[in-house]
């Protein structure tokens, strides 16, 4: 039972030491550590070239020319040879027993996947914790890979896309748990995530987020007609709610035509909300949101969110 441990790295300098440590002080070692380096400019290659010196039995690591975190992912995973896969991103770090915790409990149940919970870490030093997981809706754990075990046979011809897409995290995921025939859930918290530190989702780019809907155009394929019912909350919780919630946020200028885009993509797929039973099934102020951007009133949307956070 060999375990996979895969990190892409990008101008991690500040954040590297952290991760890699982490992942080497488990209390089940990974039998091999596998660094993409993804055309960093910075000394990532150089702490790399040193943990490899001292770690020359499972650490291994590769530098390519930029070609996004799916691609290095997935790069990482053609070199590795694991029974099981994790990832980590090289911004964050994890608990010394989450992968011990995570393989018994897998092995235990003889389950394709296991995860966990998540905590943010704020700049200002708040926490948060993350439920990623509904036992009624797996698919709700989709968007989010590392706090994640995947048993190899699962992922063998799953792939992230590589064409620098935002949410290649979803698509990949989505997958993943779509095939899964079992799922083990330990409600611990064992991965720790940065919130607030430069990254695709923290900017003022409108239009990357009309990458959601390529990812849900391959996800079409994967989930139609069998299970409209996990595609359409795929649909009304990553576009309708949180990927409009954020563009709605931004001030670019080019803002409402991208929601319209998205709106216009939901309503496609989606005719009727109220005869969707995932939406029905959500909470009564989530609907209230879902129902203003379907509505193309994500102006109030917005004003009823920042009320509620007090802003």
């Amino acid at each position: 039972m060999k375990l996979s441990v895969i990190v892409p790295a990008y101008n991690a300098e500040k954040t590297l030491r952290t991760c890699l440590d982490s992942i080497l002080a488990q209390t089940r070692p990974a039998d091999e550590l596998i660094v993409i380096n993804d055309g960093s400019k910075d000394a990532t290659e150089s702490i790399l070239r040193e943990y490899a010196e001292q770690h020359p039995a499972c650490f291994r690591y590769q530098t390519v020319e930029n070609g996004g975190q799916g691609r290095a992912r997935n790069i990482g995973f053609e070199l590795s040879t694991g029974d099981w896969i994790g990832y980590v991103d090289s911004d964050d770090w994890i608990d010394p027993e989450m992968y011990e915790k995570l393989l018994d409990a897998a092995e235990r149940e003889n389950s394709d996947m296991a995860l966990c919970e998540v905590l943010a870490h704020y700049p200002d030093g708040r926490t948060e914790k993350e439920y990623i997981y509904r036992p009624d809706r797996a698919i709700a754990a989709t968007g989010f890979p590392n706090n994640k075990l995947f048993r190899r046979e699962l992922i063998e011809h799953i792939r992230y896309p590589e064409e620098k897409l935002w949410y290649e995290d979803a698509e990949y995921t989505a997958v993943a748990i779509h095939r899964a025939k079992k799922i083990t859930h330990l409600p611990e918290t064992l991965y720790h995530y940065r919130r607030g530190l430069p990254s695709t989702m923290n900017n003022n780019n409108a239009q990357k987020n009309l990458d959601l809907l390529t990812v849900m155009m391959h996800l079409e394929d994967e989930f139609l007609p069998e299970d409209r019912d996990d595609f359409e909350f795929l649909v009304l919780n990553h576009i309708l709610l949180d990927g409009m919630n954020r563009v709605q946020a931004m001030t670019a200028e080019d803002k409402k035509e991208v929601l319209w885009l998205m709106r216009e993509y939901v309503k496609d797929k989606i005719p009727k909300l109220s005869a969707s039973r995932s939406f029905r099934e959500e909470t009564r102020n989530r609907r209230i949101i879902m129902r203003l951007h379907y509505l193309g009133l994500s102006d109030l949307a917005a004003a009823i969110l920042n009320m509620k956070n007090g802003r």
